[in-house]
């Protein structure tokens, strides 16, 4: 509540990461990481904070442990008085039989503590290991290993959030958010309990660790719709959620110190023995941070098959979800502006340019497409929709010396400032050939470069502006050269870099390019209203959109990022609103994917970074 009420003053729009601060051990140093990177800080200034942080993180999970440890131990123990009969039948509990312990084995109740205790002692487990409060000093030495421990292995989802942050599409957030749960639950038991680290966490814990990540995904969704007293009160409910789970962790890590007795069939007892003598002889193993590697090592090999091929992932939008044309809307033809599947290599030197030659030119649309597309087939269809359109697919090589695109397999890497002068110098070719102002067509990485050409060449001969898949807030963080976030974030761009066809460089100078400048171009092409415009958004980056209320013109498809330029629904609205300047939005199907963005882009803020600036400065930009 006192970190809530501080970001309402502070930074607003990263309230909804208030109740993670004394959350489980995981999701809470996640929340102190986060933090740290947030503010592009040099080697030096990095190591200071990061120390603090350790400090005050493994103080604070100690005295939470010590407040949440039982108080009662022998409420941990097994209390079912079969076990005391299995007990006694293997001869290993011997109590006198009189007439009041036999009424109390039994009894449906709770056995006496002494007998709960004689069970344990039998079974060569001293009390207080079973059920004494760890020491203070020994609960921060464990907690410290921990936080160190969850900080290496969630500094891959950091810096993930981080390129989402100054590059925001969905894919590295998608990437991150099952490595942050996945590792989580496999530290879920850390910092509780006699080597933690040498098991697996229960089946309990984990529980408690994903119970606790929906509950403060559905907080952050309802801070959205409050001002700042229900902010606050809802962090404070949520404090009391985070408290139970705490509580539910050390009573578990007191049970699972407290080894089963003997099974009363001799072939279970023997699995019994077996699993104990295995479990002393590998006590050495590091299971649960091996656990943890394992998840992201499991990422890393779905990146590669992804890469290859051979794990594919839709792309482009379903043709019955999308719900945004109107239903008298001729169709536009059959194929789609596949970027993904064209075969057109560097050889490739007949580039078809105008359709219907001959005839007069009714305008010309310029089609960029994103990251990796090939030139210069995908804008086909589109041309051949439209007949007396000049329609030209950008090159991201430029022009050759008789004006045309020049063909390549794969977009590369290039610094938005080039792609914004590029596609200037071919908007202005067409405008020479069309005599008519151009319309933009741009996906993904070419809407950045659309925000780089409008900002350094104003007065280009721009007509409507159709935006797929766009890049909405780059550069959210600043400058991030030369900063420890920075260099995490280029380690692991060539990390992904070096599994992808693109290169070990990945797209670094484009990331390089999009925090020097990429914010001041998106602000400063926001406020010029001067041209009808159109942003069809996948439903996936919802997820790293503002909770804010989005103007008519932006519409919502069931599709993950990139590939929209190849769905027959999208180019029928991509081609209405060219037609017509307006585009259908107010369809039943249309209000429900607004209604399911809102949603998610809400619930999603409490694992993004921290937003320092307002989340909403103007919501009819």
């Amino acid at each position: 509540m006192i970190e809530a009420a501080l970001l309402s003053f502070l930074a607003p729009a990263a309230r909804p990461l208030a109740p993670q601060v004394t959350a489980l051990p995981p999701l809470a140093a996640y929340h102190d990481l986060r933090w740290l990177f947030a503010f592009n800080q040099s080697w030096l200034g990095f190591t200071a904070v990061l120390v603090l942080l350790l400090l005050a993180r493994s103080a604070v999970d100690a005295v939470l442990v010590q407040l949440a440890w039982p108080r009662d131990p022998s409420g941990c123990v097994p209390k079912t008085p079969r076990i005391l009969k299995s007990l006694r039948a293997s001869g290993i509990l011997k109590t006198p039989k009189t007439p009041e312990t036999l009424e109390a084995a039994e009894a449906p109740g709770i056995p006496t503590i002494p007998e709960a205790l004689s069970a344990r002692g039998a079974l060569g487990i001293p009390e207080t290991a079973a059920t004494q409060r760890p020491r203070f000093l020994a609960s921060v030495l464990s907690c410290a290993v921990l936080t160190i421990l969850v900080g290496l292995v969630m500094s891959p989802v950091v810096t993930l959030m981080f390129g989402a942050a100054l590059v925001p599409f969905s894919w590295p957030y998608l990437a991150a958010l099952p490595i942050l749960l996945g590792t989580a639950v496999a530290l879920s038991q850390g910092g509780v309990g006699q080597a933690w680290w040498r098991h697996l966490p229960p089946v309990r814990t984990a529980a408690w660790v994903i119970a606790t990540f929906l509950i403060l995904s559905l907080a952050s969704a309802l801070m959205a719709h409050l001002d700042t007293p229900g902010i606050v009160a809802v962090a404070g409910l949520v404090g009391v959620v985070d408290a139970r789970a705490w509580y539910g962790l050390t009573t578990t890590a007191v049970r699972r110190s407290v080894a089963r007795p003997p099974h009363p069939w001799p072939w279970r007892a023997t699995l019994q023995r077996i699993r104990r003598i295995l479990l002393d002889r590998t006590s050495w193993v590091p299971m649960a941070p091996l656990a943890a590697v394992m998840v992201i090592a499991l990422m890393l090999g779905l990146v590669r098959l992804a890469f290859t091929g051979t794990v594919r992932f839709p792309l482009a939008a379903s043709d019955a979800a999308a719900g945004t044309g109107s239903g008298d809307s001729q169709p536009a033809g059959s194929g789609g502006l596949n970027g993904t599947s064209n075969t057109s290599g560097p050889g490739a030197t007949s580039v078809t340019t105008v359709s219907g030659s001959g005839s007069k030119l009714r305008g010309a649309i310029l089609v960029v497409g994103g990251f990796g597309s090939s030139c210069c087939h995908d804008a086909d269809t589109l041309r051949a929709a439209e007949p007396g359109v000049l329609v030209r697919q950008f090159s991201y090589q430029g022009l050759n010396a008789a004006g045309q695109p020049i063909a390549y397999a794969r977009a590369g890497d290039l610094p938005i400032q080039v792609l914004g002068d590029r596609m200037a110098a071919q908007v202005e070719k067409l405008h020479q050939q069309a005599r008519a102002p151009v319309d933009v067509v741009a996906e993904s990485e070419g809407t950045l470069g659309l925000y780089a050409m409008l900002a350094r060449h104003p007065h280009v001969p721009v007509g409507s502006l159709v935006l797929l898949s766009p890049i909405v807030e780059p550069g959210q963080l600043g400058q991030a050269g030369g900063t420890v976030p920075g260099d995490a974030l280029l380690t692991m761009n060539n990390l992904v870099g070096g599994m992808s066809p693109f290169g070990s460089s990945g797209a670094q100078q484009l990331i390089d390019s999009v925090s020097q400048v990429g914010a001041s171009y998106f602000a400063m092409v926001s406020r010029d209203r001067s041209r009808p415009w159109l942003a069809v958004i996948p439903l996936a980056d919802a997820v790293t959109l503002s909770a804010c209320s989005w103007p008519q013109n932006v519409i919502f498809v069931d599709a993950f990022h990139g590939g929209l330029l190849g769905d027959a629904s999208v180019r029928q609205t991509v081609e209405t609103f060219l037609a017509t300047g307006t585009a259908s939005t107010d369809s039943t199907s249309q209000q429900h994917l607004r209604t399911a963005a809102q949603v998610i882009a809400a619930a999603a803020t409490a694992w993004r970074m921290p937003q320092l600036h307002p989340a909403c400065p103007d919501d009819t930009s």
